[in-house]
């Protein structure tokens, strides 16, 4: 059995960790063709192109999609090039 220390500083490492992850949403817009989309998603996010269209579903359905979760120093370059694309994403 854990003593309420043990099982308190569990839970900090546990918080820390999640913390650590980062992720890039991407917003709907009106401007973009969902090809432009895909294939900047494909180049940006190393998606596959199915993952790809699946999240230019949600965006468009949705309004937003999570699109890529990491560190944010991976995170960054990432959604430089989509911004540079013309669509509107930010790290959150």
């Amino acid at each position: 059995m854990m003593s309420i220390k043990e099982k308190t500083s569990e839970e900090v490492l546990i918080k820390e960790e999640v913390k650590t992850q980062n992720e890039i949403v991407l917003y709907n817009d009106e401007v973009n063709t969902f090809d432009h989309v895909i294939e900047t998603l494909i180049h940006a996010c190393d998606h596959t192109a199915e993952q790809a269209e699946q999240c230019s579903l949600i965006v468009h359905y949705k309004g937003k999609c999570t699109v890529k979760t990491g560190l944010y120093d991976d995170l960054k370059p990432r959604c430089s090039v989509l911004l540079k694309a013309g669509l509107s994403a930010e790290i959150i």
